[in-house]
C-alpha cells in the first residue's frame, strides 16, 4: 500500500456530525492515507473548512431544507453540480474517491473514470428506497442507475450483510461489510441497576427527526409518566410536528443538534435507549443504525421495532426488547418493564456488551475497511 495515498471522502450532510464517516476517515488516516472529506452544508451557514480526527473536511454551501421531497430537486441537482465541479476541479489529487450514497456516487464515478481514480461506493442506505416522497416510477429509474453504479466501482460497502437483498440484480467487483459499530470511547460500559425508586427511568434518543421514527408514539408515552425523562437531541424533517409534542412534556429535555461525543455522553446517562423505526419504509427493514451498537458498546438495553432487521440483532444477542411498530401500548409496556426490574436491564446490557466485543467493535470494521483497502489503491495508480 503506498504510504500517503490520498482519499476523498464525498457526503451530502455537512458532517456535523456523521459518525460514520469520520470513524471511516479516521481510520484510514491512522492507517496512514491522507484522508480528506467533502460535504454539503444545506444551511450555508457552517464553516467552509475545518479538520477533524486525522481529516481535513470541506463544506459546499447549498441551502436546502429537509424532508421536502421532490420540492428539494432543484438544490438536489445543484448539489450535483456543485460536487462534480468541484471534484474535477481536484481530480488529479486524489488516488482513492469514497462516495457515501447514491446523491454523490454519480459525480464521483465521473471524476474518477477521467482522473484513473479507484472509486468505492459506501451505501448506508439504499437510495431508492430510502425517498419517502417521490413516485414509483422515478425510484425505479433511481435503483436500475444505482445498480449499475455499484458494478462501476472498484469497491462496494455495505452497513449490514442483509442489504445485500436490496443490490439483488448488481454485480459489485469486491463487497465488504462493516456494521455502524462506534469507536471504543475511554470510559468502561455502565449498566443501569438503580432501582426505579432512586432515580426513576432515563430514556435516550439522538437521531433523525421523523415520524417514522416512532417519535410521536414515545412522546405520547413519556407524557403519561412524569417519573421518567426523555433525553431527546437531532434535527429532520418532521421538527415542526415533534419538538411541540416534546414541548409540551416538562419530564422532555430537549439538546437541539448535538457531536458525536455529546451523544454518547447523553445515551450513557440514559437507562435504556429506543430507536423505533417503521417497517413499512423498505430501508428500515435493513437498519443497521448506530444506535444498536452504541447501546450495545455502552451496555444500554434497547428497545426496537419488529421487522427492521434490527429485531435480528437484538433477538440474536438477548440485549434488548422488540415491540410491534406505532404500538403505543406495548412501547408503554416494554418501558414499564425495564423500569421496574433494574435486574434485566443489567443483562440485557452485559450481553449487548459482550456482542460488541465479540462481533460488532469497530476495530473488527476497521480491518474490513482496510482490507478492502488495500486490494483496490495499487488499482489508484
Amino acid at each position: 500500500m503506498p504510504s500517503k495515498t490520498r482519499v476523498l471522502i464525498c457526503r451530502s450532510n455537512p458532517i456535523d456530525p456523521d459518525p460514520r464517516v469520520e470513524k471511516i476517515a479516521a481510520s484510514l488516516a491512522e492507517a496512514g492515507y491522507e484522508v480528506e472529506v467533502v460535504g454539503w452544508d444545506r444551511t450555508a451557514e457552517l464553516p467552509a473548512e475545518s479538520g477533524g480526527e486525522g481529516f481535513r473536511l470541506h463544506r459546499l454551501p447549498i441551502r436546502a431544507p429537509y424532508g421536502k421531497g421532490l420540492n428539494n430537486l432543484p438544490q438536489l441537482m445543484r448539489w450535483q453540480f456543485g460536487l462534480t465541479r468541484w471534484l474535477l476541479r481536484r481530480r488529479k489529487q486524489f488516488g482513492v474517491l469514497h462516495a457515501c450514497d447514491f446523491d454523490t456516487v454519480l459525480p464521483a464515478l465521473l471524476a474518477a473514470r477521467l482522473s484513473g481514480a479507484a472509486l468505492v461506493y459506501d451505501i448506508f442506505d439504499f437510495y431508492a428506497d430510502h425517498l419517502r416522497a417521490t413516485p414509483d416510477w422515478i425510484k425505479r429509474l433511481i435503483r436500475r442507475v444505482d445498480l449499475w453504479a455499484i458494478g462501476r466501482a472498484e469497491g462496494v460497502i455495505l452497513a449490514d450483510d442483509a442489504r445485500t437483498d436490496q443490490i439483488k440484480g448488481s454485480h459489485p467487483r469486491r463487497l465488504a461489510v462493516i456494521y455502524n459499530s462506534p469507536q471504543e470511547d475511554d470510559a468502561p460500559p455502565s449498566q443501569a441497576g438503580n432501582s426505579p425508586a432512586q432515580n426513576g427511568l432515563a430514556i435516550g434518543y439522538v437521531g433523525l427527526l421523523q415520524v417514522e421514527r416512532g417519535l410521536v408514539e414515545l412522546l405520547d408515552v413519556i407524557g403519561r409518566h412524569p417519573e421518567w425523562r426523555l433525553e431527546m437531541a437531532g434535527y429532520g424533517g418532521d421538527e415542526e410536528v415533534i419538538l411541540p409534542l416534546a414541548e409540551k412534556n416538562s419530564n422532555v429535555r430537549w439538546h437541539g443538534r448535538i457531536d458525536y461525543n455529546s451523544a454518547i455522553s447523553l445515551y450513557r446517562r440514559a437507562d435504556a435507549l429506543v430507536a423505533t423505526y417503521d417497517p413499512a419504509i423498505p430501508n428500515h427493514r435493513y437498519s443497521s443504525p448506530n444506535k444498536v451498537f452504541e447501546a450495545m458498546m455502552l451496555g444500554k438495553p434497547i428497545i426496537v421495532a419488529e421487522n427492521t432487521n434490527m429485531d435480528r440483532l437484538i433477538e440474536e444477542n438477548s440485549c434488548g426488547l422488540v415491540i410491534p411498530y406505532g404500538d403505543s401500548e406495548a412501547l408503554e409496556q416494554a418501558l414499564v418493564q425495564l423500569y421496574s426490574d433494574p435486574n434485566l436491564r443489567k443483562t440485557l446490557g452485559e450481553n449487548g456488551r459482550q456482542a460488541y466485543e465479540t462481533r460488532y467493535s469497530w476495530a473488527r470494521m476497521a480491518e474490513s475497511l482496510l482490507v478492502l483497502y488495500q486490494e483496490i489503491a495499487p488499482a489508484a495508480g
